[in-house]
């Protein structure tokens, strides 16, 4: 396929920023922090997130370098396979698809929960029970027709759904905003009294890390930028600058967002609006303003934030498949384009298919997917960091627009923050190993991959792995 045939080039500094941004600040900051806080307290949490916002800046600082080198569509599966080959490549790319896959179904699974909270009496036709999830007719029927409507949005094109991603995100930081100024006037101190930091000595530590380990997939979505690189039209200096400044963006906005639910609610409130809804930022918005009215504000600031990154990780997801699916290390169909709009439409209903399915499965699949998406995504870090460090030895002629100082340190350090966290899902009595419904989610997307490699290599042949790094 020529160049020209490809992908447009439309996107400029907002979009790219809107893209990556809108994909680290989705739904976590209102369902989750309250869980956090119980388990590692209020500057707990907050440290927790800056020790994993370190490991991804350092992986991010990575991807500054390697994505203006190589703007080509599917990031990671071009510089795994530039620098290690295209076995280390498919389970780069595949882990991260799984990853991509894996915020995709959380939304989906979140977003009936959301609108449940707006309106009470949403859940109705009861049809089974998943781990204690209730399945209700009406969530499935919500999220199909969400999912089938960005599927069609993004179809459209990547303007369209980068406008659509900007009104989102604006709304999302105005609530943010609003949230954390009215914490400061209302709030006080002495709700902190007791759930600064969960825990004592070792213990402490360890329940600060199990907030860090699962930072990066709150975290993760900056790596969308690389996947839309050949549809960026701005200067390839300019794009290393906007990943980075996403990753302290999102940081930034999870950091206030947690002190701010624990500025304005003791350690008692907190435990039981955990009981109730679980929506502890809701409450906290609640409780500073006095108005029932603002709590649901706030939740559809989170119901933003689910759709910008449902959204984003559709665009990520997709643009990663058809990079696969053109050097044929999947079966080529999933790199056809959209005639009149160069999207890759197979992609994006494979995509969206999935995560049809994942509402079947209830709330509870919001925590296996999760944790086996974020395993994924740490392993995928971790072999780019690798990647990052061979190709400076590899090809140090390579044309590279914004080069990172004392890359070695940057290029350890990015393989082992990363490298640890995976060590973090494996290793017993962790805090944060997989459990048997993770394993088996990780065991089937391994198994689906192993069969895919050889099935494609046998019938390709030598058109298997073969990527065009044309020029830019």
């Amino acid at each position: 396929m020529s160049e020209k045939n490809r992908f447009k080039k439309i996107m400029n500094s907002t979009d790219l920023l809107v893209v990556s941004f809108g994909a680290m600040i989705g739904w976590g900051w209102v369902v989750s922090s309250g869980k956090w806080i119980q388990n590692a307290g209020t500057i707990g949490t907050v440290i927790g997130f800056i020790i994993g916002g370190i490991m991804i800046y350092f992986v991010g600082m990575t991807y500054a370098e390697l994505t203006p080198a190589m703007p080509k569509v599917g990031g990671e599966h071009v510089f795994s396979y530039k620098a290690l080959g295209p076995t280390g490549s498919f389970i780069c790319t595949w882990a991260l698809i799984l990853s991509y896959i894996g915020v995709v179904c959380f939304e989906a699974v979140s977003l009936p929960a959301i609108i449940q909270y707006i309106f009470p009496s949403f859940a109705r036709g009861y049809l089974y029970t998943v781990a204690g999830s209730d399945i209700y007719l009406t969530s499935i029927l919500v999220a199909s027709v969400f999912t089938i409507a960005i599927i069609i949005i993004n179809i459209m094109g990547i303007k369209a759904a980068s406008v659509f991603q900007t009104i989102l995100t604006v709304t999302i930081a105005a609530v943010g905003v609003i949230l954390v100024t009215a914490s400061a006037i209302n709030g006080n101190s002495d709700n902190l009294s007791g759930q600064v930091i969960v825990g004592e000595n070792f213990d402490s530590i360890k329940n600060i890390f199990s907030v860090a380990v699962v930072a990066p997939f709150f975290l993760f979505g900056f790596d969308v930028i690389p996947q839309v690189a050949e549809e960026i039209n701005i200067p390839l200096t300019k794009i290393a600058k906007i990943l980075l400044l996403s990753i302290i963006c999102a940081v930034a906005f999870y950091g206030l967002v947690v002190f701010a639910v624990g500025y304005a609610l003791n350690s008692d409130e907190i435990s039981s609006a955990m009981q109730g809804s679980g929506l502890v930022t809701a409450y906290a918005m609640e409780k500073v303003f006095k108005s029932s009215v603002m709590a649901k504000v706030l939740i559809i600031g989170g119901l933003c934030g689910v759709l910008t990154s449902w959204n984003s990780f559709l665009i990520g997801g997709s643009r990663a498949i058809f990079s696969m699916a053109e050097s044929k290390m999947i079966p080529k169909i999933f790199a056809n384009l959209h005639s009149k709009h160069k999207t890759p439409v197979a992609a994006l209903i494979l995509v969206g298919t999935l995560s049809l399915a994942a509402p079947f499965f209830g709330r509870k699949m919001l925590v296996w997917i999760s944790d086996a998406a974020s395993f994924a995504c740490c392993l995928a870090y971790c072999i780019v960091a690798i990647s990052f460090l061979v190709l400076r030895k590899k090809e140090p002629g390579l044309y590279r627009p914004y080069k990172v100082k004392h890359y070695k340190f940057v290029g350890i350090t990015a393989s082992i923050l990363s490298g640890l966290m995976v060590l973090l899902y494996l290793l017993p009595n962790s805090g944060s190993t997989l459990t048997k419904q993770e394993w088996i989610i990780v065991g089937s997307w391994i198994s689906l991959g192993f069969i895919f490699y050889i099935f494609c290599k046998k019938h390709y042949g030598k058109s298997f792995a073969v990527m065009n790094l044309y020029d830019q």
